[in-house]
């Protein structure tokens, strides 16, 4: 939890209280990533899917992830991330990308109006594109 972004935490704070009343204990299995970090993922993800291409649809680069600016959290076990899916948006806490259902960002205009439409997945991204 360390280096999250103020904001961020905050939001995941409110809403691991109200989940916590409802039975649900939210995990936060990734947060804030070094730069170097994310980069050996990045590298780690490329050995796995065997180009640069595909392992873009799942790990981003250190200049363009967010967790590197400690604006994204990984949540962990089914029960939170399902809790989240429902309820998140009430947090301004938004699944970003289809095939990542643990990967959660603030953004606080979901609070009113719902989270935004998610991309399928990060090479959608236009912050990606960087």
């Amino acid at each position: 939890m360390a280096k999250l972004d103020p904001e961020l935490l905050e939001a995941l704070r409110r809403a691991a209280e109200k989940a916590a009343s409802e039975g649900v204990s939210l995990y936060v299995n990734g947060g804030w990533r070094s730069p170097r970090y994310q980069e050996r993922l990045l590298r780690e993800a490329i050995a796995e899917y065997g180009s640069e291409a595909e392992a873009a649809r799942w790990v981003a680069t250190a200049k363009t992830s967010p967790h590197v600016s400690g604006e994204a959290v990984d949540i962990g076990r089914s029960p939170a991330t399902a809790w989240l899916s429902e309820h998140g948006a009430a947090y301004g806490l938004c699944q970003i990308y289809r095939n990542e259902p643990w990967h959660y960002e603030l953004r606080p205009e979901a609070i009113g109006r719902g989270c935004p439409q998610m991309y399928a997945d990060p090479t959608q991204d236009p912050r990606m594109q960087k």
